[in-house]
């Protein structure tokens, strides 16, 4: 048994991709995202809750104000990585995730069994990522 609390946001970046396989998107062009974070939990605490849902949303928006409006091929940390829809899942996971451990989603945080992560390209394309806590 597992329950969970998702949250959601959105940013918008720019990017471009190398390799032939990423055809036209070797060009740098912009992407919006919309952002699910879920948290779960084997059991409720005793107020009924997986984590507190207004920790949850800050973390996560001040997560991705560091992401939005930049084009990411600008920044040092990912200079030659493609941000494809995965990795963008995988970074924004694991920052969750260091917010847990330092305590920014409060004493429901060292409750948590994983945080997925989930970015909507379109109402038809999407990717995840799920870390076990």
């Amino acid at each position: 048994m597992t329950y969970s609390v998702t949250v959601r946001d959105h940013i918008m970046i720019a990017h471009s991709f190398a390799g032939e396989v990423f055809g036209p998107a070797q060009r740098l062009h912009g992407a919006t995202f919309v952002v699910d974070a879920s948290f779960r939990a084997a059991t409720l605490d005793d107020d009924g809750v997986v984590v507190d849902i207004g920790r949850a949303s800050d973390a996560l928006h001040d997560i991705l104000s560091m992401l939005t409006y930049r084009n990411l091929d600008d920044e040092p940390e990912f200079r030659g990585v493609n941000t494809t829809t995965e990795r963008l899942c995988s970074v924004i996971a694991d920052r969750l995730v260091a917010a847990v451990r330092e305590g920014r989603l409060g004493a429901n945080g060292g409750r948590l069994t994983s945080i997925g992560v989930t970015l909507h390209e379109s109402h038809i394309a999407w990717a995840s990522y799920e870390v076990t806590l």
